[in-house]
This record gives C-alpha cells, sequence and structure tokens, in this order.
C-alpha cells in the first residue's frame, strides 16, 4: 500500500524537523522557579518543547515525563502514572517504592506517601506533567495542588497546559515561586521559521517566508503544517502567498491538504479507525473490512502523517489530537450512519481482548446502552479488582438518567458502583431494582447480571458482618466460576478466588477453622497462579485470622506476608492493610509484645475510617481494648469496647464484646454495673462461654468463689461454645483461683495445669495479665510441676504491665475530615483558604482545627505539624525552612 508522504512529494524526499532548537526556552525550564507553568493553546509546541528539552539536556534520568490522558477522570490511574514516570528516574528509583492498583487504594494516601518518599531527596528532579487541561477530576486537581504546595525544593514540576487551570498557583507567583511560559513566548521567531523551512530542504524569498510567518503568528503547529504541505507542492513560494486564514481555518486546511493527498484505501482506513482513541493492524483490519492494517499504520507513522507509536514493538499507534479531531468531522461528513457500528465493532473487539474500559466507552458512544451494560456487567468484577472504580463510576454516570431502573445488568453495576463510592445507602437501593428487574427476566438470572448481583450482595453483608449470608453466597459465586471457567477462564478465575477468600473467612468466624484453612490456602495459590496479588493479600490477611483462632504465633507468618504485600505494592494506607495491622497487633498483644503490638493498632486505627468498614473499625476498638486491658489501663480499654460495639452489626464479635465490657468493668471495680450489663446480655449469647468467663471473674471480685465455679462448669465440660479456643485459657485460669479460695489444692493444680498446658501451646499470655494470678504462678512453679519457663515469662510480664499509653500516638484516631485539613497545614494556605479547597465553610476547617490540635496534644499549627510528622501522619519534611 502507498503512503503518501506530506513531507515528501515529486522530487527528492524531504523531511521537516520535529525540534528546533530553543535554547532560550530550554535555559528556562532548567533554571526554573519550584513550579512552572507552560500555558498556551493547542499546537504551540509545549509537547515538543519538553521533550527536546529533556533530549538536549540528556535528562532522561532526572526528569520525569506524564502525558495526562483525554479527559481523565480517574486519580488513581493519574497518580499511578506519575509514580512510574518518577520512578523511572535514577533518583525515583532510590526513593519512590512501587505501587499496585487496587480497589480501596485511597488517592489522598498515594500523594501523602509519594511527598514521604520524595522528602529525603538531595538530587534535583523534574516532573512534567503535559496536557494538565485534560485532567477532570476535581480530586486529583486539588492532590496536584498538594503536591505543588508541599513538594520538596529538589523536586522542580513543570505543568503544560492549554489553558490555565485551578491550582492555587497565584501564591506561588507572589512567592516568586513561579515561572511562567506563556503562548507569547512560544511563537517561532522568524529566525526560527527559517530554520524549520531550511532543515526541509525549503528555501523561500525573504518576503514569502515573512508573509506566511506574518499570517501564522508564529503559531508551531501552523508552521510546521505549512512546511509538510509545501514540501509537496510544486510552486511553495505561490503556496506561502496565497495561504491565509484564522488559526483555525489554518489547521482544517493544512489537515485536509495532508488527509487528501493519501490513496483512497488509506484515506478510509483513517476516517474510519479515527473513532478509536488508539488503534492497532487487527482493529484496523476490522473496522475496515480490509488486511494489512498494521502495515499501514507503520507506513503512516514512517511517512510523519500524524501518527504516532505507542509502543516500542510498532503495533499501537494513535493520531495527533487535531488531526483526530479532522478525521472524526470528515467521517461525520461522509459516512455518520456507520459510526454507530464502527463502535459496536471496537467494543467487540475490546472485550474480547482484555481492554474492559475502553470497549464500554465505545458501546457507550454507539448509544447501545444494552451492549454497553452487558459489557459493565461483564467486566465490573475486572476492573474493580485492578482498582478502577473511579473508571467504573465515569463510565456508569454516561448512561442516560434512569437506564437502570428497568435493565437488570445495569442496575446491578450500579449498585457495585455506588458500593464502590461508599454510598451503602445508594447501592441498596439499585441491588432492589436489580432484584426486581431479574426476577421478571429469566435469562438474567442466569447470565452476567446474576453473577454481578451475587458478587454485589457478598460485597455488602462483608459491609454489615452477616457471616452466615456471606458463606450462602460465597457458596453460590463458587458454583458459578465453574461455569464460567470454561467460557470466560479470566472471568471464572477471579469470580473463583474472590468467593474461595469469602467462604474461608465466613468459615472462620462460624466455627469451621479447619475448612476456612483449605479454602484460604487454595485462594493463596490461585491467586499467585492468575498474577492476582491483591486477592492473594485478601486471602494472606484472612489467613492470619484463621491461625489467631487456634495458634496465635502462627497468625504472625501470614500476616507479615500480607504486609510484605502491602508495602511492595503500594498498599499500605489500604483498608485491608489495616486488617493486617490489626492481625498481627492481636498476634503480639496475645503473645505478650504489648509495646510492639500498639504500633501495629495504631498503623490500624490510622488506615481505617469508621464510616467506610465499620465492621474492621468495630474489630480494631475490640482489639485496642483487649491491649489496654493487659496494659493495666481498664478505663480506656471499657471506652473502646464501648466505641466499638454500635459498629459490629451483625458480626459474630459482637457477642464477645459485651463480655470484654464486663471484664472491664470487672477490672474497675464497677461491679454494679457489670452485673447489670451481665444481666441484659440476650439469653442465647449470656449461656456462651465468654459470657459465663466473664460472670465468673465477676464472681471472684465478689469474693464468690462457688458461684465463679458454677459459672465455668459449663465452659469446662465443652457444654457451654466459646469462640476462640485460647478462650479456655482464662476459663481454667479462673477455675484454678476459684478452687485456690475454696481451699481445693488438687483442683486447684489440676486447673492450672490446664490453663498453661493451653498457654504453652497457643502463647496465649494476654489472660494471665487480664486476671493476674503471680502467687497461684509463683507456688505452681516452686512444687516443679512443669511449665517454668512459660510461668517465669508471664511473671516478668506481670511485673511490667502497669503501663500507661506511651507519648507517640494520638488520643484518639483522626476522623476522614482532620485528615483532609491536616493534609494542608504543612502549607501557608490560611484557614479561609483551606477552606475554600475543600469547598467547606471556614468555621469548619477551624472546628477541625481544634479537634486536631487537641488529638495530636498541640497548641499551635506548627506543633501539630510536627506531632503528625512523628506520628507517620504526614510526610516528613522536605525542607528545614518551611513549616
Amino acid at each position: 500500500m502507498t503512503i503518501a508522504d506530506p513531507a515528501a512529494a515529486p522530487g527528492p524526499q524531504t523531511a521537516v524537523p520535529s525540534v528546533v532548537a530553543r535554547p532560550t526556552l530550554w535555559d528556562q525550564l532548567s533554571q526554573s522557579a519550584r513550579v512552572t507553568v507552560v500555558s498556551a493553546p493547542a499546537g504551540s509546541g509545549k509537547t515538543v518543547l519538553l521533550a527536546s528539552w529533556i533530549d538536549q539536556g540528556n535528562l532522561a534520568g532526572s526528569a520525569a515525563f506524564v502525558q495526562v490522558p483525554r479527559d481523565e477522570r480517574d486519580p488513581q490511574r493519574f497518580w499511578l502514572s506519575v509514580l512510574t514516570s518518577l520512578r523511572g528516574t535514577t533518583a525515583g528509583s532510590r526513593h519512590i517504592r512501587e505501587l499496585t492498583p487496587s480497589p480501596d487504594l485511597d488517592d489522598w494516601a498515594i500523594v501523602e506517601r509519594l511527598l514521604a518518599d520524595l522528602a529525603p531527596l538531595e538530587d534535583r528532579l523534574w516532573l512534567a506533567i503535559d496536557d494538565v487541561h485534560e485532567l477532570r477530576s476535581e480530586e486529583a486537581r486539588r492532590q496536584l495542588e498538594l503536591l505543588v504546595l508541599r513538594a520538596p525544593p529538589q523536586l522542580r514540576i513543570i505543568l503544560a497546559t492549554r489553558h490555565d487551570v485551578r491550582l492555587g498557583l497565584h501564591r506561588l507567583r507572589l512567592e516568586g515561586g513561579l515561572t511562567e511560559i506563556r503562548a507569547k513566548d512560544l511563537r517561532f521567531s522568524l529566525g526560527e521559521a527559517r530554520e524549520l523551512f531550511r532543515a526541509g530542504g525549503l528555501e523561500l524569498t525573504g518576503s514569502a517566508l515573512a508573509e506566511l510567518y506574518e499570517r501564522t503568528e508564529g503559531w508551531a503547529a501552523g508552521l510546521r503544517l505549512a512546511a509538510l504541505s509545501m514540501a509537496g507542492h510544486p510552486d511553495p513560494a505561490r503556496f506561502a502567498a496565497e495561504f491565509s486564514g484564522t488559526e483555525r481555518t489554518v489547521t482544517e486546511y493544512l489537515l485536509a491538504e495532508v488527509l487528501e493527498r493519501q490513496p483512497p484505501d488509506v484515506r478510509r482506513l483513517m476516517l474510519r479507525t479515527s473513532v478509536l482513541e488508539r488503534v492497532n493492524g487487527q482493529l484496523a483490519d476490522l473496522l475496515t473490512g480490509s488486511t494489512g492494517g498494521e502495515r499501514t499504520l507503520q507506513a503512516l507513522e514512517s511517512a510523519n502523517v500524524f501518527t504516532v507509536s505507542l509502543d516500542a514493538a510498532r503495533s499501537w499507534f494513535r493520531y495527533h489530537h487535531l488531526f483526530a479531531d479532522l478525521l472524526q468531522l470528515e467521517l461525520r461528513n461522509t459516512e455518520p450512519d456507520e459510526i454507530p457500528a464502527l463502535h459496536e465493532l471496537a467494543a467487540g473487539w475490546l472485550s474480547e481482548n482484555g481492554y474492559a474500559a475502553e470497549a464500554i466507552r465505545h458501546a457507550l458512544a454507539a448509544r447501545n446502552w444494552a451492549l454497553a451494560a452487558s459489557l459493565v456487567a461483564a467486566h465490573w468484577l475486572g476492573l474493580y479488582l485492578d482498582g478502577r472504580s473511579a473508571t467504573v463510576h465515569a463510565l456508569m454516570s454516561a448512561f442516560p438518567a434512569g437506564a437502570a431502573s428497568a435493565d437488570a445488568e445495569l442496575a446491578a453495576a450500579a449498585a457495585g458502583d455506588e458500593l464502590a463510592q461508599g454510598s451503602l445507602a445508594a447501592a441498596e437501593r439499585y441491588l432492589a431494582l436489580a432484584e426486581s428487574a431479574s426476577a421478571s427476566n429469566a435469562e438474567a438470572e442466569r447470565g452476567p447480571a446474576s453473577v454481578l448481583l451475587d458478587v454485589v450482595r457478598l460485597l455488602m453483608v462483608e459491609q454489615t458482618g452477616d457471616q452466615r449470608a456471606r458463606g450462602t453466597l460465597a457458596r453460590r459465586l463458587l458454583a458459578a466460576a465453574r461455569s464460567l471457567e470454561v467460557a470466560r477462564p479470566s472471568l471464572g478465575a477471579d469470580l473463583r478466588a474472590l468467593a474461595l477468600i469469602s467462604l474461608g473467612d465466613s468459615e472462620t468466624w462460624t466455627g469451621y477453622p479447619d475448612q476456612a484453612e483449605a479454602h484460604l490456602d487454595e485462594a493463596v495459590a490461585l491467586a499467585r497462579r492468575i498474577g492476582r496479588p491483591y486477592l492473594e493479600f485478601m486471602a494472606l490477611i484472612y489467613r492470619g485470622e484463621v491461625d489467631l483462632t487456634r495458634q496465635i504465633p502462627l497468625a504472625a507468618g501470614p500476616s507479615r506476608r500480607a504486609i510484605e504485600l502491602a508495602e511492595r505494592h503500594g498498599w499500605t494506607d489500604d483498608p485491608f492493610a489495616g486488617l493486617a495491622y490489626m492481625t498481627f497487633g492481636s498476634a503480639l498483644a496475645w503473645q505478650g509484645s504489648l509495646d510492639e503490638a500498639d504500633s501495629w493498632v495504631r498503623r490500624a486505627e490510622r488506615t481505617i475510617d469508621a464510616e467506610d468498614r465499620p465492621v474492621v473499625a468495630m474489630g480494631i476498638k475490640y482489639l485496642r481494648g483487649q491491649l489496654e486491658l493487659g496494659r493495666g489501663q481498664p478505663a480506656a480499654a471499657l471506652a473502646a469496647f464501648d466505641a466499638g460495639e454500635p459498629l459490629g452489626g451483625s458480626h459474630p464479635l459482637v457477642r464477645p464484646l459485651r463480655a470484654w465490657q464486663a471484664i472491664a468493668l470487672v477490672r474497675l471495680g464497677e461491679l454494679d454495673r457489670a452485673e447489670r450489663l451481665i444481666a441484659g446480655i440476650p439469653e442465647s449469647s449470656r449461656i456462651r462461654g465468654e459470657t459465663r468467663i466473664a460472670g465468673a471473674m465477676l464472681c471472684l471480685a465478689r469474693h464468690d468463689p462457688q458461684g465463679a465455679t458454677a459459672a465455668l462448669a459449663p465452659v469446662l465440660t465443652g457444654s457451654a461454645r466459646v469462640g476462640w479456643r485460647s478462650w479456655l485459657t482464662e476459663a481454667f485460669l479462673l477455675e484454678a483461683a476459684a478452687r485456690d479460695a475454696l481451699c481445693d489444692a488438687a483442683a486447684r493444680e489440676r486447673a492450672l495445669a490446664q490453663a498453661l498446658d493451653l498457654a504453652e501451646a497457643d502463647r496465649a499470655l494476654l489472660w494471665f495479665l487480664l486476671y493476674p494470678a503471680a502467687e497461684l504462678l509463683t507456688t505452681y512453679v516452686s512444687q516443679g510441676t512443669g511449665h517454668g519457663r512459660l510461668i517465669a515469662e508471664v511473671l516478668d510480664l506481670l511485673a511490667g504491665s502497669e503501663r500507661t499509653a506511651g507519648p507517640g500516638q494520638a488520643r484518639e484516631p483522626l476522623s476522614k475530615s482532620e485528615l483532609r485539613v491536616l493534609r494542608y497545614l504543612p502549607t501557608h494556605l490560611s484557614a479561609p483558604e483551606i477552606a475554600a479547597e475543600l469547598h467547606v465553610s471556614t468555621s469548619t476547617v477551624k472546628t477541625h482545627m481544634r479537634g486536631l490540635y487537641t488529638k495530636l496534644d498541640a497548641h499551635s499549627r506548627t506543633e501539630a505539624v510536627a506531632s503528625a510528622r512523628s506520628l507517620g501522619l504526614l510526610a516528613p519534611s522536605g525542607s528545614a525552612g518551611r513549616t
């Protein structure tokens, strides 16, 4: 296939250089202030300027270049591209940790993490972000502003945009920290225009060059396009003399000149593939009904016909944005009826080849709502697991209002979208719509909508803590996964891994640890095999929970591996990482390592927001209470248990939580309150082992050993169940104390031996701190009856158990709103300016600031920032000279 090269026509082959040396502008970029803005209209040469500056200055190792995709609405994808580009530099590879997408990755946490990684930066590093005007996400723009305001001194940020974007740069301008390169600076001089034409083999007379320069006004794209078209013109001087028009008409005219010179088959390929953001040979063949598309695209790129290769293999391409606009206009004028069909063809190919989001966009562009809904239903799980919730949300917003009302698939997708956005109530409404529409459509009951419905239901019951419902749904999804593994292997494998994880964790909490272990081990192996590290991460966390219920030291292994995965992939602020910190901290606490456990519990508290993850937040309060009891702080323990109780919903931990409240009250000496609390527990929970153990502790505090043995008897015989086996350690310890008070030495020794046997196996040492029995243990070991090493360890713990919550932790966890305000405190913004950035009132910001000062034990903004940095809530200061 012949390609008409607009840079070469009849006569000698010529080429127009893509770069003209611009040393003045290059020097401006190299010697710029903290932030440089390059703001000018399309075609002004912004991208070429940045690329040539990096190239001529050999800055590839010290300059990161990021191009924002068109209509970028996904903050996570934007920040991942920034991190990837920065990691490609020499300094970035040393300082910036790897980050992998995940469903619950917090975009603000990504920026805070990036600031923390860059804080020790010593060498100059440039970050150039092109097409900033395409960043449509308000969240991402505010996060970028935060990076600009708090970047360390050695990081220089360059922002290229077609128009100014709201990033609070006026403050930097006043401080002298802003360099601005505008359209007038980017205009070619007459000498630069002459160099451009001369390098392309074009020698224009002085008057012809001056006339052309005057009409293009030094506009880079106009000059370059004129040079490309003129290279094939029989009379370049006459072309220059006749050339006229505004910037817009010049662009359309020149692009039309390029297009019209192509052979009909090439022109047809370009027009029909212009509906795509990017194109490869297979897509070109599909949309044209021809063959040889890849060769044609490669030839177009080689001929410099506004076609850019996107990969080293030269298999994917895109058209220059201005050229793509013209192609699409021409397609609308010549084949308007074909456009929906072209989008539908593209959607089918992209879906089959794993490009889910692009496939859905094309179905939406075709206005084929049914196709778009079915694609969303088919790909929602994969997009969710890839951490692309913001992309899904943007796609869902493109459907017509009310479209989900009668479409089971779309309603199910909308429910999943709302759940991912944190709106449980909206998710429940859409779920009800989906169930209603699905019930009246037998085919929907069997199709992707039914699978998506069950996935959404599963994720919703995880929020409420109903473990039996969770297990039922997980089993149903396992059955669906088996049928999908043949037709759609990738989706089937993802679904199977997710179902195994949920089933295993539900079995942990409903008393089937052996089955839980088997299912979670299978999930870990499957996640590794299919390359889903996030699913492996989830499975390892839940695997640690299984070990906590049986042999506490073993829980540290999978929890530690999960934390290592989080650190490797950048998930340290992910809610599931909070679960890993909690499980690891619990394993340490129960083995008596209270100070080390406290640091992990604090990490969990910082990671989990009670509004978004109430059940997990309840678990952290539960652990915090246990830890404070072990440290001899029953008042703090009771406060934690009380705060956790309303968060738990129907989770199985709520039952023993009441017992823990009673234990804390007994330790406080508030025996009447403890008695009333136990009496108020429903009968079904009051007869369980945990409540009986709390009752026995109350009896002993009231010097009623007979009552204690009566309460414990069903626990010791196994007729009153306990959720976790280690509760039996406390039951036998209390039994030993009761028998000692009853002067039954033989029964005391038997009970204490049982308690020590269990503690030896489980390493559940915390029980001995909850009911200190140093005298009993000392007497026991003096008789040489065994467990000497364990008893010595427990006695050492008891000797050091009276401790307070030390410095280095906030008095209580910060709320999500307080964290957002905290991120702006290191800047020079006033309270009203912070309020404007967050779209709240000044009084609201001041209220949060007062709350921050209280929780961080600070008396000023500077002290609050210092305290937050010491706690790891803010990145370290990049400069001693800044707050």
